[in-house]
């Protein structure tokens, strides 16, 4: 339930959106979030802005018409939200603004999961907070930030010619200088973006922190959310954790586990320097420690993939 006195107000949902760079940790934060006795969160929906994508170029918030309504039901994530086709058309009844009609989507996944909270997990909306703030004034943003050469290397398992850094050009002849800058991009759009937000709509955490101390971190979320702390929160994967050989880690439902991915043992000096020379000033504004290094020089590595990403277009 809802606890804190200063929440008086109804509540509006999307009340919450999970953000941060993919392979971050935003599913761990998601289950731990969707675990809460009364907030549910999707997953990856991507749907908000990529099914409105066309229309919200030209309006903040622009008028709910049929077609916009037939964009979202088929879109291709959003089967994820759990909804029937006909709930959605009838949400769609006597609703003005795309940004009321989604509201009230968010209000049908809340009800369906017997929960009156409801948010969104969708990692790149990182890029998108300013524009979801519009749309959505009284929405809060979790931001999580994980250090960047483990993130890469999570991405570089992961991301393909069809997914995530791997459809950019570049990675086919530097994949760690890919993901330093792509890593780099979506942090700092998402925390120069939170920081024009109000202490109260926008939160960072570090995927590090809540690992180490869920339960501390957690506590530190429900009172950002303004909800009752719940220990089914940090005990999300009780029940769920799969034992079978070969599963990741997120697929295996495992409980907060340090060095998963350590880049001081998993990745080479020469990879660690160029991530560095790429994103060390965002490295070093989340508080994460650089090697140090006996040149100040860039190298023609660096200066390579930066001329790449920034003639991109």
């Amino acid at each position: 339930m809802i606890a804190s006195s200063r929440s008086q107000a109804p509540i509006t949902n999307p009340y919450v959106f999970v953000v941060g760079c993919p392979r971050s940790g935003t599913t761990l934060l998601q289950r731990m979030l969707d675990a809460h006795p009364d907030m549910t969160i999707a997953n990856d929906t991507h749907f908000v802005t990529r099914a409105a994508k066309t229309v919200l170029r030209r309006d903040p918030d622009p008028d709910l018409t049929p077609e916009l309504v037939e964009a979202v039901l088929g879109y291709r994530r959003f089967y994820r939200m759990g909804l029937e086709d006909q709930d959605v058309r009838q949400a769609a009844e006597n609703c003005q603004k795309y940004s009321k009609f989604v509201s009230r989507l968010y209000d049908l996944r809340a009800r369906a999961h017997g929960k009156t909270i409801s948010g969104e997990k969708t990692p790149d909306f990182c890029k998108q907070i300013k524009k979801l703030h519009v749309l959505f004034p009284q929405a809060k943003f979790i931001h999580i930030v994980r250090d960047g050469r483990d993130t890469a290397l999570s991405t570089l398992d992961w991301a393909n010619e069809s997914k995530g850094p791997g459809k950019l050009a570049l990675w086919k002849t530097d994949p760690v200088g890919t993901c330093a800058l792509w890593w780099q991009t979506q942090v700092s759009k998402g925390s120069l973006a939170g920081a024009e937000l109000s202490p109260d709509r926008y939160f960072e955490v570090r995927y590090e922190d809540l690992v180490s101390d869920p339960e501390g971190r957690l506590k530190q979320l429900a009172d950002f959310l303004e909800i009752e702390y719940s220990q089914d929160m940090s005990r999300f994967f009780v029940g769920k954790t799969r034992q079978k050989k070969g599963l990741s880690a997120k697929s295996a439902w495992i409980p907060p586990t340090k060095g998963l991915r350590d880049w001081r043992s998993q990745m080479s000096q020469e990879d660690v320097l160029l991530f560095q020379e790429l994103a060390g000033e965002w490295l070093e504004k989340f508080g994460y420690e650089l090697l140090e290094t006996d040149s100040n020089q860039p190298s023609e590595r660096a200066d390579r993939c930066r001329a790449w990403w920034e003639g991109r277009g």
